[in-house]
C-alpha cells in the first residue's frame, strides 16, 4: 500500500489501531481478532482502516517494526560515537533499552502468548542480536582472545533471557534492580564496550 506523508494525526490513528490490536491480540490471541474487531476497539470505522492498512497482517507488521526500531534507536542514546567506557563506568543510563521496553511494555508482554503477533518470537531476539553485531564493539577481561561472533551471540542471547524472563514475570524485579543486576554481570565477561552506531 502507499503511503501518503506522515502527519500527527494519522500517526495518532495508526498508534489508536496498533494499541487496540495489542490489547486484542492478548484477550483473544491475534489469529482470531478481525479487523471489525479492531475498529470497535479503537473506535473509528473500517474505511479509516483501510485507508491505513490492508489488513490486521499488515497493521501487525507496523506495530512490530515501530516497536524493534524504536529499540534499535534507543540502545544508542546514552552513548557518544567510538566513546570507549569501562564496564566500571556503566550505570542504569547505559541501559536505556531496559528502560525502553519498560516504557512500552504493554507491547513487549506480547512475548509471554503463543498466538501472538506474527514473527515477534524471532524477530525480537534477532533484533538483540543485531544490536550486539552491529552497533558495538567489546572487550574481553585481560583481553582474553575469543572469537567476537560467538561472544556476541552468547551475550546477546543470554541479555535476551535475562529480558524474556523479567517481561513473563511480570516485571516483579523494579527496573532499577534489573539493570543494576545486568549491569554486575556485565562485567564478569566484558571489560569495555564502544558504541560504534550504524556499520
Amino acid at each position: 500500500m502507499i503511503e501518503q506523508l506522515s502527519t500527527p494525526r494519522k500517526n495518532r490513528t495508526k498508534e489508536h489501531f496498533q494499541l487496540a490490536l495489542t490489547d486484542l491480540t492478548k484477550q483473544k490471541g491475534f489469529h482470531s481478532v478481525t479487523v471489525k474487531d479492531i475498529v470497535d476497539k479503537a473506535k473509528y470505522n473500517r474505511s479509516t482502516f483501510y485507508t491505513h492498512y490492508q489488513d490486521k497482517y499488515e497493521l501487525a507488521e507496523d506495530l512490530l517494526c515501530s516497536l524493534l526500531d524504536g529499540l534499535m534507536e534507543a540502545v544508542g542514546e546514552p552513548y557518544q560515537l567510538k566513546q570507549k567506557v569501562n564496564t566500571d563506568h556503566l550505570t542504569a543510563k547505559s541501559f536505556n533499552i531496559i528502560s525502553y521496553i519498560y516504557e512500552n511494555r504493554n507491547f513487549f508482554e506480547l512475548i509471554t502468548y503463543q498466538d501472538t503477533i506474527p514473527d515477534l518470537h524471532t524477530r525480537f531476539p534477532e533484533t538483540i542480536l543485531k544490536i550486539y553485531q552491529e552497533k558495538f564493539e567489546f572487550e574481553t577481561i585481560n583481553h582474553l582472545p575469543v572469537d567476537m561472533d560467538y561472544f556476541k551471540r552468547y551475550t546477546a542471547y543470554g541479555f535476551f533471557g535475562l529480558l524474556s524472563n523479567w517481561i513473563s514475570t511480570g516485571f516483579e524485579t523494579s527496573q532499577e534492580e534489573f539493570i543494576e543486576e545486568v549491569i554486575r554481570l556485565s562485567r564478569t565477561h566484558i571489560a569495555a564496550v564502544r558504541f560504534v552506531g550504524e556499520r
